[in-house]
């Protein structure tokens, strides 16, 4: 059981956490307080899980189902060191709507299958040889502007729904912001989830959702389940999704190694293999791909209890409640007007997420390289610029990707064979920005002899 990472100990006395103490991964409370922690984490994950699904129209059971065999998965490719809950991740919402376009849902399914296995593959290299060369590969310019351009890519859709029904999206939105400032602890971090139920009930008062198919649906019953299909067209729409991962993943593990204060530098690359094998099975029957889910990170952080065995009880709740079919179609009738709300504010934050990157590493735009990386990768995302190849078809989210990368690397490669960038690359902190831009100017004036 030790090798699966379930053999866990008993925190204390199991009923109570000292001041100053936290639930190590490796402890547990009291069962029944173990069982409180882990459905509180089904319903963190809740809101987010199902927002995918629904707007990209895939089935929501479905979507539970491999969420919680994907957290299981993780819990036991990570031998139980990384306490974490698979969601579905919000990167794979603009690729699978484009790719059902053109090759319909078992399309999109062989696209999420294929960024599985290159996050699984990114990961078993990862284990071997560390992960510095990400860091080499995507600095935090890159990995913000991508971050970025794929929520702000995104911001169409969320126009489209919110015009199907502007009352209720509006009310939704309101929703949502009211409830992040007003509630403190787990509510508030709830605030996409409540904002979707009171936008909800509105849409209900003006009868704008239908029962007609959940009525129809029994009680219990499998997920629906389906086969992906392989095209060369999706590659260009997915394999950026994997850089996002990638760099979620790492950051949710390093957020939970300084909140547990061990080191985790280890399991990083088992983390990642244990992601894109979770979203390797999704796709290959019928759910969306998965990630590391902050919401949860969130429970955590206020609950101080770490232990895997809760994410083991939340992992089973999610299998348990996919095989209703009704509670799946309950699900599914969340209406136009409910989605458009909470995605103007979901993607909105998708998009800000990629610049508290830069925020947060002390990104310098004063540097030319930055700018220009970002500048140019940002437009060509929200435009959402296209190029097409014989079958391949490179969308906005894959170019502005691409762009990010040679533009960076390559500007960076003849600025330091030209010696032309004085700037840093990070801001130098301590110094008033007169001060800095003095600097650099000293630094770019001609040296007497």
């Amino acid at each position: 059981m030790s090798m699966l990472g379930m053999k866990w100990k008993l925190h204390g006395n199991g009923k109570s956490i000292k001041p100053g103490h936290v639930v190590a991964p490796d402890e547990r409370l009291a069962w029944p307080l173990t069982i409180g922690v882990g459905m509180q984490h089904v319903v963190a994950m809740f809101g987010a899980t199902f927002l995918v699904p629904i707007i990209t129209g895939m089935p929501p059971a479905t979507t539970l189902f491999f969420s919680g065999i994907g957290t299981l998965l993780f819990l036991v490719i990570t031998k139980g060191r990384v306490p974490s809950y698979l969601g579905s991740s919000f990167a794979f919402i603009a690729p699978i709507m484009a790719s059902q376009q053109q090759f319909g849902v078992p399309g999109a399914l062989g696209g999420v299958v294929l960024a599985g296995v290159a996050l699984a593959l990114i990961g078993a290299i990862v284990q071997k040889f560390g992960a510095e060369w990400i860091n080499r590969l995507m600095p935090p310019i890159v990995t913000g502007a991508i971050v970025a351009l794929i929520g702000l890519n995104l911001a169409p859709a969320a126009k489209q729904n919110f015009d199907a029904a502007p009352v209720t999206a509006v009310i939704t939105l309101a929703t949502i912001i009211l409830v992040s400032v007003l509630f403190r602890g787990i509510v508030g971090r709830l605030s996409i989830l409540v904002g979707v139920v009171v936008g909800y009930l509105v849409a209900m008062l003006r009868g704008e959702v239908s029962y007609e198919k959940m009525d129809a649906a029994a009680w219990v019953g499998l997920p629906y389940f389906q086969t992906p299909e392989f095209h060369v067209g999706v590659l260009g729409l997915f394999i950026p999704v994997v850089l996002v991962l990638v760099a979620e993943n790492i950051g949710h593990v390093k957020s939970v190694a300084a909140m547990t204060g061990q080191n985790l530098d280890g399991v990083s690359g088992r983390a990642l293999m244990a992601d894109g094998a979770a979203t390797v099975l999704a796709g290959i029957g019928g759910g969306s791909g998965t990630t590391t889910y902050a919401e949860n990170i969130g429970v955590m952080a206020a609950t101080k209890v770490y232990s895997t065995a809760a994410y083991w009880v939340a992992g089973v709740f999610a299998i348990v409640l996919s095989f209703s079919p009704k509670f799946g179609e309950l699900i599914a009738t969340v209406p136009p007007g409910v989605l458009g709300g909470a995605a103007t504010m979901l993607y909105g934050m998708i998009g800000v997420l990629g610049v508290k990157i830069w925020v947060q590493n002390k990104v310098n735009f004063s540097n030319p390289v930055n700018l220009t990386t970002a500048a140019v990768a940002l437009i060509i995302g929200i435009a959402d610029y296209t190029w097409t190849v014989g079958e391949l078809k490179f969308t906005g989210i894959a170019l502005g990707s691409i762009a990010a990368l040679v533009i960076y690397h390559g500007m960076k490669a003849i600025a330091k064979a030209r010696g032309s960038v004085a700037e840093p690359e990070t801001e130098v902190s301590g110094l008033p920005p007169a001060a800095r831009a003095a600097n650099a100017a000293a630094k770019r004036a001609p040296k007497k002899r």
